[in-house]
Order: structure tokens, then C-alpha cells, then sequence
């Protein structure tokens, strides 16, 4: 109990870090102390209040909220279908969240306030939906996956195809969107997605016993009074939920929900209550020091978050194989 103690203390004023660091970094030179000053409300010109709170803050806020509900679905992902493999990338839920925002997009415009989030949750469930049926009718769990591989290259493509007709402007700033940033996001975005991942954290925290015994297989789960059938579609329901609000304003950012949660399951364990805390800090904190390398590597350019991601998690991928491999 204490060395748990111990690690989600600091995990959590690594965290706090973490926030600070984030707001020190970015294409305006603004010193330590300036930037206390900004946070206690005493900024010595306008320009440094304005990039302080309406660019740094929003974009750490929402790296950080983004981070922790990338890290939680896919948490969730892996333990409701016990494949450590599980990530809403891979699932197709990112891939189905970002057909639906592109069209969105490419039919509505501007006018995004709502729709955008809304498309984005419905291409989230239709390629989970049809995740769900092609496992049905192959009666396999451990099937989902594989279908969700399948499923996610699939609505790519659809994404890809309908970017190719679209209209230039608007498909660049999709194809933009699609590597995933943080360069547009405000504090409305923060207060959407943190939202969601209250009540996701709040329905998982109140149904962690029901997914941990999902851990010891469908049939013992049954026999302690688990509907695994409605259990799974009410999670897999609210990774989509999570993973796709995330989308709708952040981009299709990869692998988080792949690698943060094996990380967990090291240094914390492998139970739902201790690997949601976990990986929302650790995850968090994760896609903030992401966001820093993305607006400070390039001198006057910034990388697309999804890109860093994607190329940490391939390694990563790798590794788990490798590694996988010489156990057995």
C-alpha cells in the first residue's frame, strides 16, 4: 500500500511538472519568471497575458485531459477484450471518429460548435459497430482486434477517397487535422473533453469489479453474476464516446492507449482501478511532453503531434513483440 502510495504521488507531481514545463515552451521567449507572473494574475505586458492564456494554458490543458482519455480507453480496450494489444487506434475507433469528422467538415464548414463532436462519436460507434458484428459472427473474442485492424484501414480509405474529391483548401486543413494537433484548441475544447472523461472516469470507477473479473475469462465472469455481453458494449460504448470527442478536436493522435497502460501494468499493476489512475497520469503527462517536443523541435514549424505519437508507438509495438516472443 505505501509503495502504491508512494508511485501515485509521484506520478501526480510529475503531472503538476509536467502543466508547468508546458506552459514555458513555444515560439515566444517568455522567462520563468514572466511566466509566474502571468499565472498570479501580474503580466508585464498584454502580449505575454495573451499567449499565456489563450495558447499555452488551453493547449495544456486539453494535452493533458486528451492524454488521460486516450491512456484510460485504451486501458479499458485491453481489459474488457484481454487483448494487451487493444488501442482505439488500432480498434478502428480513431479511423471510423476521424471519417466522420471529415465529412463534417468538408459538408458543414465552419459551423462545427457541435456538429463536429457529434459526427466524429457517430463514426466512432459505426466502426465499432461493425468491429462488434464481425466478431459476432466469428464467435471469437480474441477476433476483435484483427477486426478492428481490418475495419480501421477500411474507413481510412473511405476518409482518403472522400479527401480526394473535396475541395482543396478545406481537404488540406483535414489532412492536417487528420496528423493530429494541439494548434487550434481553446478552452471550450478543455471543458468538452474533460467532461466526457469525468463521467467515463466516474461509470468505470462504479464498474471496476465487473471489469476486473472480465479478466478471468467470459464464463467465470458469468458466474459471478457479470453480463459480459452488455458490460463489453457499454465500455467499448465509452471508449468510443472518450476516443472521439478527443478527435473531433485534437486529431487522430495513435498508440497512446497502446503504450501507456503496459507501462502501468509494470510499475502499478494490472487491476482496473489501479491502471485507469495510472495511465490518466502517466498519459497526461505523456501527450504534454509531446506537445513541447512538437512546438519546440522545428525552429518557426510545428510537427504534428500524431506523427511523434505514431513513431514512439511503432517502436513500442515492436518492442511488445520482441519481447512477447523470447517469453515464449
Amino acid at each position: 500500500m505505501n509503495k502504491l502510495l508512494f508511485m501515485l504521488s509521484s506520478l501526480l507531481l510529475l503531472t503538476f511538472i509536467s502543466a508547468i514545463a508546458g506552459l514555458h515552451f513555444g515560439p515566444a521567449d517568455i522567462s520563468s519568471n514572466q511566466v509566474l507572473q502571468c499565472i498570479l494574475g501580474s503580466c508585464e505586458n498584454q502580449i505575454n497575458q495573451m499567449v499565456i492564456w489563450q495558447v499555452r494554458v488551453p493547449r495544456v490543458l486539453v494535452a493533458l485531459v486528451a492524454g488521460m482519455g486516450l491512456a484510460i480507453a485504451g486501458a479499458i480496450l485491453q481489459n474488457t477484450t484481454r487483448n494487451p494489444l487493444a488501442d482505439p487506434y488500432l480498434f478502428g475507433i480513431v479511423s471510423g471518429a476521424g471519417l466522420g469528422a471529415t465529412i463534417a467538415t468538408l459538408s458543414l464548414g465552419d459551423n462545427l460548435s457541435i456538429a463536429l463532436p457529434l459526427a466524429a462519436f457517430l463514426g466512432a460507434l459505426f466502426a465499432i459497430t461493425i468491429v462488434l458484428l464481425i466478431a459476432k459472427v466469428l464467435q471469437r473474442i480474441e477476433q476483435l482486434l484483427l477486426a478492428g485492424v481490418a475495419v480501421s484501414f477500411m474507413l481510412g480509405s473511405a476518409t482518403q477517397f472522400i479527401l480526394y474529391f473535396g475541395e482543396p483548401f478545406a481537404t488540406n486543413r483535414v489532412i492536417f487535422w487528420l496528423m493530429g494537433s494541439l494548434s487550434r484548441v481553446e478552452m471550450n475544447n478543455f471543458y468538452v473533453i474533460a467532461s466526457v472523461l469525468l463521467i467515463s472516469i466516474i461509470i468505470i470507477i462504479a464498474l471496476h469489479r465487473h471489469i476486473d473479473a472480465l479478466l478471468l475469462g467470459d464464463e467465470s465472469a458469468a458466474s459471478l453474476g457479470v453480463n459480459v455481453d452488455k458490460l463489453r458494449l457499454l465500455m467499448l460504448a465509452l471508449c468510443a464516446a472518450l476516443t472521439a470527442t478527443i478527435v473531433a478536436y485534437c486529431g487522430g493522435i495513435g498508440f497512446v492507449g497502446l503504450m501507456v497502460p503496459h507501462i502501468v501494468r509494470q510499475i502499478i499493476g494490472v487491476t482496473t482501478l489501479k491502471l485507469v489512475i495510472g495511465s490518466a497520469l502517466i498519459g497526461g503527462s505523456f501527450l504534454i511532453w509531446v506537445d513541447i517536443i512538437a512546438r519546440s523541435a522545428l525552429p518557426n514549424a510545428e510537427i504534428p503531434i500524431g506523427i511523434i505519437t505514431s513513431a514512439l508507438g511503432s517502436i513500442f509495438f515492436l518492442f511488445i513483440m520482441i519481447r512477447t516472443r523470447n517469453t515464449n
